[in-house]
């Protein structure tokens, strides 16, 4: 059972192209997965979503399918551009993976056994010492890297539950990921799962942050394609207008749909 499908009727959400995002600030958000992690039983995915992820569920139905079951979390400044446009405030908060995992580990007291599939094997092992040193009273278990065909799959899924984890943390890179999660993760592998996209990139030390400062401008983007031009010029420099006019799209769409419906009382 995903619990998110009650919970989210409780928690304040947006609606941007179609996802319900969490409008969670950062101790609303730290105190109600936490709580979530603590539930005796049921499962909850997390998902934190950028505007290239909400580009993508656009054309793929699946993904869209899951982002709808899983609880999910603004990444970034296109969310607060498109939330914005569609209801007139930002976001609260910047909810992203690589700052909220690192600062929900610290907020859960109670010792939890925490799983990480993803990466390469020396990338997800060099995370899991540094996890240790962040938070050294939770139990941090590499389950495998995130090189998985289907005959693997099965198999590191078998390991998961014969690991009885509180916690496990998916570093796959999206869709992939969700719907790898959706396909073999089931509520007895643990409570609370986290799908994370680069983390064990950034927690492993092989992809350097940005400075703080540039962070606290909401300009990290800028830094990762000066770092990776090639992989993410396309994303950034051509995702970038074209998510925002599939915002203003959805929000004239919404609007004349909502002034039609009313005149035809």
């Amino acid at each position: 059972m995903n619990i998110v499908a009650n919970f989210a009727v409780f928690a304040p959400r947006r609606m941007i192209l179609d996802v319900p995002v969490c409008d969670f600030d950062w101790e609303e958000a730290l105190r109600s997965v936490n709580e979530l992690a603590l539930r005796p039983s049921g499962q909850t995915v997390i998902s934190f979503v950028n505007a290239h992820n909400l580009l993508v569920q656009q054309r793929d139905a699946n993904y869209r399918e899951i982002l709808a079951r899983n609880l999910v979390l603004p990444d970034g400044i296109g969310l607060d551009i498109a939330s914005r446009v569609a209801h007139g405030v930002s976001f609260p908060a910047n909810l992203n993976g690589t700052d909220f995992v690192p600062a929900l580990l610290t907020y859960m007291d109670q010792p939890m056994r925490v799983g990480l599939i993803g990466g390469t094997g020396a990338v997800v092992a060099r995370a899991a010492e540094n996890f240790r040193r962040h938070a050294p009273w939770h139990d941090f278990i590499v389950i495998s890297d995130g090189y998985l065909g289907q005959g693997r799959s099965d198999a590191v899924a078998e390991e998961a539950l014969r690991q009885e984890l509180d916690v496990l943390i998916v570093g796959m890179g999206t869709p992939l990921q969700e719907k790898w999660v959706a396909a073999h993760i089931r509520p007895e592998h643990a409570r609370l799962v986290l799908t994370v996209g680069a983390l064990f990139d950034f927690v492993s030390e092989r992809v350097p942050r940005a400075p703080r400062l540039v962070r606290a401008l909401r300009l990290e983007w800028t830094f990762r394609m000066v770092q990776e031009p090639r992989r993410l010029w396309r994303r950034y420099l051509l995702g970038g207008p074209l998510f925002f006019h599939q915002v203003v799209r959805y929000r004239l769409r919404r609007k004349f749909g909502a002034s039609r419906r009313r005149r035809m009382r």
